[in-house]
């Protein structure tokens, strides 16, 4: 967490914007998103996507950082197949988006898990 606040606030600063400017610019608290750049708190992907926004950054270089996504794999460049979102369909990725973080980081320990009983479990 401190490294994507690090990096929050890095990016806020290269682009020459104060706090408050971010904060009215994307509709989140000034004090959430000091407390966001602190490592304090953890943003859900709907704020990581206004802040990306705003930012200039790539909201998947963002999201990667945070973790909602897998990094590319370094032999060819696509996602890593083996994370449990790099295989859900993009619809559902984007309603997992819209849910709060406690929620996606449960969804996501579900598919861990699943597909973790199903490697385990031989064929018939």
């Amino acid at each position: 967490m401190d490294d994507l606040g690090r990096l929050i606030k890095q990016q806020r600063l290269a682009v020459s914007l104060t706090l408050r400017e971010l904060s009215t610019a994307s509709d989140i608290s000034a004090s959430h998103l000091g407390r966001i750049e602190r490592g304090d708190r953890f943003p859900s992907a709907r704020t990581l996507r206004s802040i990306a926004k705003h930012l200039c950054f790539e909201e998947n270089k963002l999201f990667i950082s945070a973790g909602f996504l897998p990094p590319a794999s370094p032999d060819d460049g696509k996602e890593n197949a083996s994370h449990p979102v790099s295989r859900l369909d993009p619809d559902v990725v984007k309603v997992l988006a819209a849910e709060p973080v406690d929620m996606q980081r449960c969804v996501i320990g579900i598919l861990i898990i699943i597909k973790s009983l199903a490697r385990s479990v031989q064929p018939v």
